[in-house]
């Protein structure tokens, strides 16, 4: 873990209470972690990851929830968040208290681009950040650059994309634009596709940041849940829209994280 990690730890620590990811998500310090899995949205049981694996909440909340899974000898945290580059810091930064192997971020992206399909799963080959909240990791809120790229550790990326590969399922590399607002991104939907992403979504610009100041291996998984370009939406999908998506959400998405959460890292 970085010094600065530390010091952001120490300072919230000094106006709050310790144990913060016990009383958050009902996640144990004493306990080691395969696995901590972030995921906006998403909870084991959504995933239909009960159906194969002992899932087991530990705390829920009005907009949060803590829940272990477990499968094969794995043990894996998993903390659902409200949406939003500024609550994926607040809830990995509480969960650094924990000992864990590996970071993995779960959720749903909207494509740019026509050549990605509803159900396909991909993983960040860059981020752009879009928002404001990333900057309260630097030394100095007056640090801000806009549009900041941020790039994952490619190496161990590429790693789990051949692991992706050898279970049979592709994993699809591809660039990512965090936007701050859903409702208010298609308004500046022209502007953002000037950036020449692929996709958009929220959080995954925060979370290789966060990754970095923990020094943890970290990959993000993301179902394409609609499309822009080709007008398969978010909300409204045809049937076979659906299907397509669930498939994505339900069948890949989950098989896709257990093996990065077995994963060993050398």
């Amino acid at each position: 873990m970085k010094k600065r990690m530390f010091e952001i730890m120490d300072a919230f620590h000094r106006y709050n209470a310790e144990n913060m990811a016990y009383l958050a998500f009902g996640l144990d310090k004493e306990v080691h972690y395969d696995a901590l899995v972030v995921a906006p949205s998403f909870s084991p049981y959504k995933l239909k990851m009960d159906g194969y694996c002992k899932v087991t909440t530990l705390k829920e909340g009005a907009y949060i929830a803590g829940y272990l899974v477990e499968k094969d000898g794995l043990k894996i945290a998993w903390i659902k968040t409200a949406s939003s580059d500024s609550n994926l810091i607040d809830h990995v930064a509480i969960c650094a208290e924990l000992t864990f192997d590996k970071l993995i971020f779960v959720g749903a992206v909207g494509a740019l681009s026509k050549e990605f399909s509803l159900g396909d799963i991909c993983t960040p080959s860059y981020s752009i950040a879009g928002g404001l909240a990333h900057t309260y990791l630097k030394d100095s809120v007056r640090e801000y650059v806009p549009f900041e790229r941020v790039e994952p550790d490619m190496q161990y990326v590429d790693r789990i994309v051949r692991l992706s590969e050898e279970s049979g399922y592709m994993l699809r590399k591809a660039s990512v634009f965090c936007t701050p607002s859903i409702a208010a991104e298609y308004f500046h939907l022209e502007e953002i596709k000037a950036f020449g992403t692929d996709l958009i979504e929220m959080e995954t610009a925060a979370f290789y940041l966060m990754a970095e100041l923990l020094e943890i291996p970290a990959v993000a998984l993301l179902v394409v849940s609609d499309n822009s370009a080709t007008g398969a939406a978010l909300v409204g999908r045809t049937d076979a829209e659906q299907e397509c998506y669930e498939r994505g959400r339900n069948q890949i998405l989950p098989e896709l994280t257990l093996r990065a959460a077995a994963y060993h890292v050398e």
